[in-house]
This record gives structure tokens, C-alpha cells and sequence, in this order.
């Protein structure tokens, strides 16, 4: 594989990060990453307590190679045991996104952690800049979970390279070597994908969940904020998420305001979670989802990105 800032900084095998997929990836999928040779991260929900970070950061370290934490800066507020949680932890790196982030980013560092910030928009990839994180995450609006849904992966890749002069990595859309091999080829540190893992026997997915996965392709999945205001969820409303499509979410889409004040509704995703009613309840996935194929390990999927070098070789002339 090309070295990269990514495979330097953290000795990887493989310049891919796994992304922090709160709710579905723990300290087991990220030790799996990061022992395959790549990065691993778990993320943090937004209810999370400070012992269950610190819990996971422990399975994640077992692997005895780096790791990394997701948070979402706006569930942080004024309180600070979820970031202590993770100073105290002292992982290779954490990114922290979506809302006002710029407070955490001195005392992370000060700690000797890497600080990624994931950027929907040159502008925000800019202001990261000047944050002072040390890399940005280029996300279209392919990807699975949270985030805008203004541009597209390969465009705003190549804006933000131009815009930025701190490493940059590519996220949305990205779950197969040949998809890595065209963010390195376009000048990205490395890869950021999540979506290609939610079929690894690592996650914390349910099984009818994953039936779900699997048996979705490209065209199946929907973006916005029905599955946010149904919970009551403080999300900023500019990061939407996209979702395998359901029921609920077509019935609710365009309707949010109503639904807002709608407690059956509310009540009925609940129970619809707790019951791995899927027809209601949402599975947060990419349109890279028709990729995902059959149940594998973690392993396996970190070994088929290490075919983009021979990919790099045959189409790119190294």
C-alpha cells in the first residue's frame, strides 16, 4: 500500500479509518479494525456515560494497536465527563463534529491526540482549519449516519484539498478498494468508511437488523431528519441522516413539524426499536449499502481495501 500521513502517524497497513458509527460500532469492531491494520474507532451515543467510554476504550486498546473516538459535540453541552472520559482514555485519536467543537479541540490536543473534525462543506472544512484540528474528513452526503446532505463525496473532496492545507481524508460512498484507490489517487491521506462494516459479525447490529443490510441495495436508502425529531434528539438541524428507507420514514417525510408534536409517533418508533420492528425503526447506513454482500469479519473487509495498491499500479503508473 502507498504511505500516506495516515498510515505514517498511526503505523497502518492500510489508509482507512473506521468510522465512528455510534449505536453499531463499540470497542470490539474498532480492536477488530485496528488489529486488521487499519483504524479503528467506536462512537459515542449521545446518552453515553463516561464509564461506558471508558469500558469500550478498553476493549479497543486490546488490540494493542491505535484506536479512535467519535463524539458529537453537540450532545456534549456544558457537560464535560464524556470528553474527560475520552482524555482520560487517551485514544490515538478522536474526532468530534457537528456542533461547536472548537473548545475541545485545545485540550485534546494538549493530551498528545490526533483531532479530526468530519467537514460537509469547504467552509467547514476551513473553519476545522482553523480550529486547529489536525485533519479534516471530507463527507458527502453519500454516506450512511449523520451529516449534510449538501455535496457529494467527489466534488467536495476535490474542493476541500484545495481549500485546506492540513491532511485530508474522504468519507461517503467509499467500501471497496477501488473506491479508496480514487480518493488516494485524488490526493486524500487515506479513507473513512462505515457503511461496507455494518456486515461484519463485530457490530453490535441486531440480526433482523442486518437482514436489512443485506438485503438492501444502492437506491434504498433516504436522508433527513424524521428519525431525529420523532426521538426528540438535539441534533443541529443541518446534519440530517441517512437511513435504510421504511415505512415510517416515508410516512413522516416532509410532515416534521407535525411530527414534533406527535407523541404515538414518538412512542411507536420506541417500541419499535425494542421490538426490531425495522418497518419502523431505522438502520443508519450509506448509499454504499448494496456493496456490503454476505456476512464477514472485520478482518476481512480491512484486507479487501489492500487490493487498491495494485489498482494504484495498474491504473496510475506506480
Amino acid at each position: 500500500m502507498p504511505r500516506t500521513w495516515l498510515t505514517d502517524r498511526f503505523e497502518l497497513d492500510v489508509p482507512l479509518v473506521g468510522a465512528p458509527m455510534a449505536g453499531v460500532s463499540d470497542g470490539r469492531l474498532a480492536a477488530a479494525v485496528s488489529a486488521a491494520g487499519a483504524l479503528g474507532m467506536f462512537g459515542v451515543p449521545a446518552g453515553a456515560s463516561a464509564a461506558w467510554i471508558s469500558e469500550q476504550a478498553a476493549v479497543a486498546a486490546a488490540s494493542g494497536r491505535p484506536y479512535g473516538i467519535g463524539l458529537m459535540a453537540w450532545a456534549l453541552g456544558g457537560d464535560r465527563a464524556q470528553l474527560d472520559a475520552v482524555l482520560a482514555a487517551r485514544p490515538a485519536l478522536v474526532s468530534i463534529s457537528y456542533g461547536d467543537y472548537a473548545p475541545c479541540v485545545g485540550p485534546l490536543r494538549r493530551a498528545g491526540i490526533v483531532v479530526a473534525t468530519q467537514a460537509g462543506t469547504t467552509e467547514e472544512a476551513r473553519a476545522a482549519e482553523r480550529a486547529g484540528v489536525d485533519v479534516v474528513v471530507a463527507r458527502g452526503g453519500e454516506g450512511g449516519g449523520h451529516g449534510r446532505d449538501d455535496v457529494a463525496t467527489l466534488p467536495l473532496l476535490q474542493s476541500v484539498l484545495d481549500a485546506v492545507g492540513i491532511p485530508v481524508l474522504a468519507a461517503g460512498g467509499i467500501a471497496t478498494a477501488r473506491g479508496l484507490a480514487a480518493v488516494l489517487a485524488a490526493g486524500a491521506q487515506g479513507g473513512w468508511a462505515g457503511t461496507i462494516f455494518l456486515g461484519c459479525a463485530e457490530t453490535t447490529l441486531s440480526e433482523p437488523a442486518l437482514k436489512r443490510v443485506l438485503a438492501a441495495g444502492e437506491a434504498d436508502t433516504a436522508y433527513g431528519r424524521v428519525f431525529d425529531i420523532a426521538q426528540r434528539l438535539a441534533w443541529p438541524p443541518e446534519y440530517g441522516g441517512r437511513a435504510l428507507r421504511n415505512a415510517f420514514f416515508d410516512r413522516w417525510h416532509g410532515r416534521e413539524e407535525e411530527l414534533g408534536a406527535d407523541e404515538a409517533a414518538r412512542a411507536e418508533l420506541a417500541a419499535a426499536r425494542r421490538d426490531g420492528d425495522f418497518d419502523t425503526a431505522y438502520v443508519y447506513a450509506g448509499q454504499a449499502v448494496g456493496l456490503v454482500g454476505g456476512p464477514r469479519t472485520a478482518a476481512d473487509v480491512v484486507a479487501s481495501f489492500a487490493a487498491a495498491d495494485d489498482l494504484l499500479r495498474r491504473f496510475g503508473g506506480a
